[in-house]
């Protein structure tokens, strides 16, 4: 299995290049390239990659700073390290932070590809299909989208999970402070706003279906969804 998206971490002018350029090269179209570790976190939390390159020495947050801040961050795509550490314990580091696997330097592009296929095949193996009724809206949890009759809208990671949240606690009031602790992570470093920023998407992605008014807000607490809501195949 070929990853669709992948991001490149790496702050080496010129090898960045190289591995840009023979990544999309071997067929991968969607290969975007930051050069420091706050950026790595940002593209990838504002966005979906199937897989992160990480080199372990980057400017502001090295790729094992910033491997164990995308993990508290709840972020769910593989991560690859670079590294020319060839130490025990410096591979143990960036395992221990979260990584999936680790590739030396110097390395060849065709191992660099066999490693990110094989990663692909681990994190993203097919799942059952689970699908949850919402008067008549469908929540796929396995594409992570919504449906209706024969429309439907894909929904970005953290949209879908805030669903799945509401919709597991219809009828309830949840907080903004447990949304995010759920969603972003105990130690996440994002601002509250972001929960309303990503209620307010995904209202417009419900619009369509008639649903946009199904989330609650519930002034200087949190949000519900309504409990009218109905399980079901």
């Amino acid at each position: 299995m070929n990853p669709q998206r992948v991001l490149l971490a790496e702050d080496d002018p010129h090898l960045g290049a190289l591995v840009v350029r023979m990544l999309r090269k071997s067929g991968l179209e969607a290969v975007d390239w930051v050069r420091n570790g706050e950026d790595a976190c940002e593209y990838c939390l504002s966005s979906f990659y199937d897989v992160a390159i990480l080199d372990w020495m980057m400017p502001k947050l090295s790729g094992v700073e910033a491997c164990r801040r995308l993990r508290k961050e709840r972020y769910s795509g593989a991560i690859l390290m670079l590294t020319a550490k060839d130490a025990l314990e410096d591979r143990i580091e960036g395992l221990d932070a979260g990584a999936d696997d680790y590739l030396m330097k110097p390395f060849e592009i065709g191992e660099l590809l066999a490693r990110l296929r094989a990663l692909c095949r681990r994190n993203f193996a097919p799942v059952l299909e689970e699908k949850v009724r919402l008067d008549g809206l469908v929540l796929n949890r396995s594409s992570q989208e919504i449906s209706q009759e024969s429309f439907s809208a894909a929904l970005s990671p953290r949209e879908f999970q805030l669903l799945d949240l509401l919709q597991r606690n219809r009828g309830a009031v949840l907080p903004r402070e447990l949304i995010m602790e759920r969603i972003w992570g105990y130690e996440s470093e994002v601002s509250p706003k972001i929960v309303d920023a990503t209620v307010k998407l995904l209202r417009k992605k419900l619009k369509p279906f008639g649903h946009s008014d199904s989330i609650h807000s519930v002034r200087g607490v949190g949000y519900k969804l309504e409990a009218g809501s109905d399980d079901g195949p």
